[in-house]
C-alpha cells in the first residue's frame, strides 16, 4: 500500500447529480425544480418566516408586554455581605470601588443595599438607593449611609 493506491471504502463515497446538463443525463429539462411556479424560477428566495401562504406564526400569536424605558436596574447586596466584607478587610467605610475591588459589582451596576442578615460593625456605606430595613439596621448600630 502507498499513496498511489490509497482508495476510499467501497460504498463511502457517491458522485454528485449533475443537474441540468441536457436531456441526455436524464436531469435534463425541469433540472429536478418541477413545473412552473415561483420555486422553479431562477432568483427565488422566500422571505424570512414564510408559510407558502399560511398565516405565519409571528401573525398568529399576539403581542403582550412591554419593556419599560424608565427602568432603573440595581444590583442587590444584602448587609451580610457587608458585614463579611468589613469582618475580611478591616474596613470602616464601604464604598463602590471596595465593592468593585470585592468582586461584588462591575464598573457599570448601580448598587441598592438591601436588609438581609445582620450587621454589627459601625460602617459608613456608599451606595445608590437603600432599603428602609437597611438603612434602619446601619443606622442602629451607629453607621451612616451615603447615597451617590
Amino acid at each position: 500500500m502507498n499513496l498511489s493506491n490509497l482508495k476510499p471504502a467501497a460504498g463511502s463515497t457517491k458522485t454528485r447529480k449533475r443537474i441540468g446538463r441536457g436531456p441526455g443525463s436524464g436531469l435534463g429539462g425541469t433540472s429536478t425544480r418541477g413545473h412552473k411556479g415561483a420555486k422553479s424560477r431562477s432568483g427565488y428566495s422566500k422571505k424570512i418566516g414564510f408559510e407558502g401562504g399560511q398565516m405565519p406564526i409571528q401573525r398568529r400569536l399576539p403581542k403582550f408586554g412591554f419593556k419599560n424605558i424608565n427602568r432603573v436596574e440595581y444590583k442587590a447586596i444584602n448587609i451580610s455581605s457587608l458585614q463579611l466584607l468589613a469582618d475580611a478587610q478591616q474596613l470602616t467605610k464601604i464604598g463602590l470601588d471596595d465593592l468593585i475591588k470585592a468582586g461584588f459589582i462591575s464598573t457599570s451596576q448601580l448598587v441598592k443595599i438591601l436588609g438581609n442578615g445582620t450587621l454589627t460593625a459601625k460602617l459608613e456605606v456608599e451606595a445608590h438607593a437603600f432599603s428602609k430595613s437597611a438603612e434602619t439596621a446601619i443606622q442602629a448600630v451607629g453607621g451612616t449611609v451615603v447615597k451617590l
